[in-house]
């Protein structure tokens, strides 16, 4: 990266008015009106900024099948400056997705698996020998910069004849590590009513659009009461797209309730995105565009709200002094093909383009 590096005639969803960003050594140091700043950059004329994208649900260990994929082709050449990894990890792996992390050029932090073996095997819940506080607990204190959250996968494939009691212990750890849960859910049993009633606020549900039979709304739409009462609660509800937990039908329930995602997010791994119907995260928010929301709350969910759960606000804004965490977008008008997790494919008549993005001052295109 160059010393000086200067991103030319931007806009941003909240304010059409052109500017410049000038960066200098990995940080922020001048806004500026558009095309008034001097030095060597890139011509951003048409495009957005925003906040570096960030993406709350992604499996980042290449190795891992079929849940895994390299972490830069998740993050910055897909215009996200920013990746959770989902507990593809437990304590058993979680240092050597720390030494990846050193590598790559996306900023990397992970929910830690609570069985220890993670995702070496899709049933990582099946056996209760595989949750051992001790590791966990040693692995959260080793690398207090990765893990930030939690993370328990609690539906029937996973868990098998447990029911509910990984959870159970999972609430242990959280309140032993002071760290939030991460909750995949999906099919039964366990019944959803038993998995809400175990989260407090922070925790996160992901897959809240799922469209199985164990999802949170009921056949006429509405919510079912336990999550209307988990929100309340404060509990924060993500997206995490996947191969099998977004439904246009379930997306469409929630948002005539005015249930909306607090963080947007792909679940994104190797095949879904090759091959769908994930493919990326600008493909995900373009679904959000599609069903309604409007550009600033698409683009919120992948920033400031993201940033604001994490602890971190400066990942989430645009200020002279911090470090240079930004996306540069394009939204696009014409048809694109839109698929969910059910096969259901609606035709959008506008989407979102990544174009560049910035990571601690280094800009790449996309």
């Amino acid at each position: 990266m160059e010393q000086r590096f200067v991103l030319r005639n931007l806009q941003t969803v909240h304010d059409e008015k052109p500017f410049d960003i000038v960066m200098e050594n990995g940080f922020i140091t001048e806004i500026t009106d558009a095309n008034t700043a001097s030095g060597d950059g890139f011509d951003g004329t048409g495009l957005y900024v925003s906040s570096g994208w960030i993406d709350m649900h992604v499996h980042a260990v290449a190795k891992l099948e079929p849940y895994g994929d390299a972490i830069d082709e998740i993050g910055v050449q897909q215009g996200v400056a920013t990746i959770i990894d989902a507990g593809s990890c437990g304590a058993d792996t979680i240092g050597e997705l720390a030494a990846e992390v050193a590598r790559a050029k996306t900023n990397v932090f992970a929910f830690l698996n609570i069985s220890h073996i993670g995702l070496q095997r899709i049933d990582e819940l099946s056996s209760l020998e595989w949750i051992d506080p001790e590791k966990a607990a040693k692995a959260v204190l080793t690398y207090p910069d990765l893990i930030i959250g939690l993370k328990a996968r609690i539906s029937k494939s996973v868990v098998k004849d447990n029911g509910v009691e990984p959870l159970r212990l999972a609430r242990k750890l959280s309140g032993k590590t002071a760290l939030p849960l991460m909750v995949h859910i999906g099919s039964g049993p366990p019944p959803i009513e038993e998995v809400l009633e175990l989260l407090q606020k922070d925790d996160i549900i992901t897959h809240y659009l799922n469209g199985k039979a164990n999802n949170l709304f009921d056949s006429g739409g509405k919510p079912i009461p336990a999550l209307t009462e988990a929100i309340a609660r404060g509990v924060h509800l993500d997206v995490g797209h996947g191969t099998a937990s977004f439904s246009f039908l379930v997306a469409e329930y929630a948002k005539a309730q005015g249930i909306k995602p607090d963080t947007i997010s792909t679940d994104i791994y190797r095949g879904n995105r090759i091959h769908g119907p994930v493919y990326s995260l600008a493909n995900v928010m373009s679904k959000f565009l599609y069903l309604g929301y409007g550009l600033q709350e698409v683009v919120a969910a992948v920033t400031d709200h993201a940033a604001a759960w994490l602890g971190r606000p400066e990942l989430g804004r645009i200020q002279v002094g911090d470090a240079a965490h930004l996306t540069l977008f394009a939204v696009r008008q014409g048809p694109m093909s839109l698929t969910d997790s059910e096969g259901e494919t609606r035709i959008a008549d506008r989407y979102i383009e990544a174009k560049g993005v910035v990571v601690n001052g280094s800009f790449i295109t996309c």
